[in-house]
């Protein structure tokens, strides 16, 4: 007895056979998920129903009003002033990272896509966005030098929570 026949053999049948009318797939075509039988115009019409995710959410207003509250109650401007006036490097330096980590990113965001339509701009240039992470570490690292001696062990909290804060600010902008 061959094995797969659906005689009652010990094999079960690994192959479908081809519905009539069914044209074979190619199996490197992506396909459609398990039990989807919708149409096109039905997926369509279950996207445009979908209404976007609002910018303000519970999360994006917590953490900018704990960088407002940090800002607040832990004079962090006025803190941040006198560290540059008291000449530190470590602030100094920081500053100059984080401005190169931005003039990256903004190579990349405005220019890179905006103005020359390139979406996948970390396929075409894979060293941007290493070069962009490295220089915010050690920014960061730089920032929490640099104010070590003024909050000691809350300014890595501290600085987390205003980065958050900011981040949240941006994405409620764009």
């Amino acid at each position: 007895m061959e094995a797969g026949v659906s005689g009652g053999g010990p094999l079960p049948r690994l192959r479908r056979p081809l519905r009539p009318g069914a044209e074979p797939r190619d199996p490197l075509l992506p396909q459609q998920p398990f039990g989807s039988g919708g149409t096109a115009e039905e997926s369509t019409a279950v996207e445009k129903k979908k209404q976007p995710l609002a910018r303000l959410n519970i999360h994006s207003a917590f953490w900018i009003l704990a960088s407002i509250a940090v800002t607040y109650y832990f004079d962090f401007f006025k803190t941040v002033k006198e560290t540059i006036q008291a000449d530190s490097w470590w602030l100094a330096s920081g500053s100059c990272l984080l401005a190169a980590c931005l003039s990256v990113a903004f190579y990349c965001i405005l220019y890179l896509e905006w103005y020359c339509g390139i979406e996948d701009y970390d396929t075409q240039y894979p060293a941007l966005i290493p070069i962009t992470t490295a220089t915010f570490i050690a920014a960061a690292i730089c920032f929490n030098v640099a104010l070590w001696p003024v909050w000691s062990f809350m300014t890595p909290l501290l600085l987390f929570i205003q980065f958050m804060g900011v981040v949240m600010l941006v994405s409620l902008l764009g």
